[in-house]
């Protein structure tokens, strides 16, 4: 099978359990947020998660800041309670990269065994291939899941890209797919191979779990009705 396809697909068409530790919201510019504050919210009230994870960094490259970000979700319907700051300060721009390794610390640091990534849908396949890479190099045991933000007007014209790229949504698309090309040969992420190898692995270990638990009677790590740390 073609692997840009297989890995495309996958990344837009995740499975993911029923209950998941945090989703982590890449850093928007403010015209592409409103689909992934959806995203968050309905991850929340199907009670998958009970934390959502942003950026601490104040506004730069694009992104409004963590302050105006966090106020942008409540008015959203996030419950303010929910939203957890990952530490990324200091640092001078914020790119995919940056968030990408700061969340796996982020995760490494609080037992996470399962996370969801979000972002805007032209920009969801670097960022799952990104946490992805992070999570193999860092913290191999994660298994990231991929839930892409609402689709928003594909014909919209909106900035992308630490802000300094304009088009329309469906413009930034190629862009995206320039840029996993020029990561990966560069090794900043994965190739495609590799992030399919740690999807595949990932969905073998989940099966595999689910039989034990079914055979044991117990549940499986990750489940409806297994508790994640924090969950209540």
């Amino acid at each position: 099978m073609n692997e840009r396809i297989e890995l495309l697909l996958r990344v837009l068409c995740d499975t993911v359990p029923s209950a998941v530790d945090a989703a982590y919201l890449f850093a928007q510019t403010e015209p592409n947020q409103a689909g992934v504050f959806e995203t968050a919210r309905d991850l929340l009230d199907r009670k998958v998660l009970d934390h959502v994870l942003i950026s601490d960094c104040a506004a730069k490259s694009g992104y409004i800041g963590a302050a105006a970000c966090r106020k942008a979700m409540v008015r959203a319907g996030i419950p303010e309670g929910v939203i957890k700051e990952v530490p990324m300060e200091p640092t001078e721009i914020l790119h995919t990269k940056i968030e990408a390794h700061a969340v796996i610390r982020f995760a490494r640091a609080r037992g996470y065994r399962t996370l969801i990534v979000t972002s805007a849908p032209f920009h969801q396949e670097r960022a799952f291939m990104a946490v992805a890479t992070a999570a193999m190099q860092d913290l191999p045991d994660l298994k990231v899941y991929s839930v892409p933000g609402r689709a928003q007007s594909w014909n919209e014209v909106v900035t992308h890209s630490q802000g300094v790229l304009t088009g329309t949504r469906a413009e930034l698309i190629e862009p995206e797919q320039r840029r996993i090309e020029t990561y990966a040969a560069k090794g900043d992420l994965a190739c495609r191979a590799d992030v399919l190898q740690y999807l595949r692995r990932r969905d073998a270990e989940t099966s595999h779990d689910a039989i034990n638990s079914s055979a044991s009677g117990a549940r499986p790590a990750g489940s409806a009705g297994d508790s994640p740390p924090g969950r209540k």
